[in-house]
């Protein structure tokens, strides 16, 4: 077992659990620096074990398959915040898991999300749990329409949330609460959506470039990196990601998302305890990317804040939009093309990415829109 004191020398074996875009996109960064990688996941031809070293074949939360994982590597990381807790505290005596799982617990419940953020004095929309139908309307009184009702477990990419605009939206929404626990927070009339990643290895924190996330149908479509925002503005973002890092200890990468509103005031919406769509664009537009950040933050070696080399677009590739993408890799050969080699694409499904560096974002965006993709 490592010494999590002592940076983890490249030879040494990571262990993934989870084996979609971001694991692949995680291993080619360890093995860029030398690393071994075995992946844990249920599916046989996930873009991870494509290109791993090996993969045990296991539901996520199979603690025995875990256990044999933890034999086979030096340090345990995931991918993406469902995987089970009291499973990962089962191998936490194996084997280093650097992310550790209050993390986890914390990203994994919107509320315990909420009260972390709280008691590290970061602004939040104003909230209210709610257990049963009558809490809604007493919520709504004082944080008042519209609002969003959030399950406090399990939603991504929209799912598991419901706006409500007037009365008439109660009735609809209910739905939500055969679900569990919820939570409704206020809308916040925002400008621009705004992200941060923050790298951390346990001794230091550092942070990539602010970008401005664009989304359509709750998914993210597009990422433009820088996000045109105020010195002062990004000074205070860039406070609150590290802020954030140190009360969590971290060891690798944290997405932070968040509202920017018309008189300059942030309100954080969402922690991801992990590699980020927002934060894919790195790759090809930063000195380092942020799966080269997460890998040395788990290994223990040294960071440094990124910076951008050029401007950049990133856009996303959903499934119905996943052929049509395919001529432009003959016409647009200045962009960089991205596919995860999911064996089945569906409609909303991420299937791959496009990044374009650019030296002029509204240009490029014209550039985008012409294609009628997207």
């Amino acid at each position: 077992m490592i010494n999590l004191n002592k940076p983890l020398m490249p030879g040494a074996t990571i262990g993934i659990i989870g084996g979609g875009q971001l694991g692949k996109m995680m291993t080619i960064s360890a093995k860029k620096m030398g690393f071994r990688v075995g992946v844990l996941d249920p599916a046989q031809d996930c873009p991870t074990s494509q290109i791993a070293d090996w993969h045990i074949l296991a539901d996520y939360n199979d603690v025995l398959a875990l256990e044999e994982m933890a034999k086979r590597c030096d340090v345990i990381t995931y991918e993406f915040e469902n995987v089970n807790v009291e499973a990962l505290n089962a191998i936490a005596n194996l084997v280093p898991v650097p992310q550790g799982t209050d993390l986890l617990a914390i990203t994994q419940d919107r509320l315990l999300e909420k009260s972390f953020l709280e008691n590290n004095n970061i602004v939040i929309a104003p909230y209210a749990t709610i257990i049963s139908p009558t809490d809604i309307q007493d919520a709504i009184e004082s944080i008042g329409y519209p609002c969003v009702l959030k399950t406090t477990r399990g939603g991504y990419d929209g799912k598991g949330q419901y706006v409500l605009k007037t009365m008439s939206d109660l009735a609809p929404s209910m739905n939500l609460l055969r679900e569990g626990t919820c939570e409704l927070e206020a809308w916040i009339p925002f400008t621009k959506e705004l992200s941060i990643i923050v790298a951390g290895n346990g001794r230091e924190f550092s942070t990539f470039p602010i970008v401005e996330n664009i989304h359509k149908n709750n998914i993210l479509q597009m990422t433009l990196a820088p996000a045109k925002i105020s010195q002062e503005v990004a000074t205070e973002i860039d406070r609150i990601a590290k802020v954030i890092a140190q009360a969590l200890n971290l060891h690798g990468v944290l997405a932070i998302e968040m509202f920017l509103t018309e008189s300059g005031s942030i309100y954080v919406n969402e922690l991801a305890p992990r590699p980020h769509n927002s934060g894919h664009y790195s790759i090809e537009a930063c000195n380092l990317s942020q799966f080269d950040a997460h890998i040395r933050g788990i290994c223990g070696w040294p960071l440094t804040d990124a910076h951008l080399l050029s401007s950049a677009v990133m856009v996303n590739i959903l499934g119905e939009e996943l052929e049509q993408t395919y001529a432009l890799i003959a016409e647009k050969p200045a962009w960089q093309f991205h596919y995860y080699g999911k064996s089945e694409s569906k409609v909303g499904r991420k299937m791959g990415h496009i990044t374009i560096t650019s030296e002029n974002i509204e240009q490029t965006l014209q550039e985008i829109k012409a294609t009628k993709i997207w």
